[in-house]
């Protein structure tokens, strides 16, 4: 017989999806060299294990571990903690650690799909 009342195994994790574009801003690196710096890190992928994250995700997912203030990232409203799930269309639910900085890296401008635990509607 089948367990018809799975709310107790597993809880709803409630957020919305939340799209951000990002226009990534042009620098100088020490080099001379003109880069273009977005403003936020990310951790987590399918090849890292959260256990160990100092955050305490609990998924394999690609997350934002620290976001620069007054950067684009901040103005665009990026914030510490939010789940990437979209990159430019690249689907980063499942994606190494490698591959997801390959993608941020890519363009100049980042139409990201983010959810934010505990947001629920705007």
């Amino acid at each position: 017989m089948q367990n018809t009342n799975n709310k107790n195994l597993f809880p709803a994790f409630q957020c919305l999806s939340i799209p951000i574009t990002l226009q990534k801003e042009m620098t100088i690196d020490e080099n001379g060299q003109e880069v273009a710096k977005c403003g936020f890190k990310i951790g987590g992928g399918i090849d890292q294990d959260f256990t160990k994250s100092s955050q305490g995700y609990t998924d394999y997912g690609v997350y934002v571990t620290d976001v620069t203030q007054n950067s684009a990232a901040d103005r665009a409203g990026l914030r510490i903690h939010d789940k990437i799930l979209q990159c430019n269309g690249y689907d980063m639910t499942l994606c190494t650690h490698k591959k997801a900085v390959q993608i941020i890296k890519k363009t100049n401008v980042l139409n990201l799909l983010v959810t934010r635990k505990g947001v629920t509607h705007m």
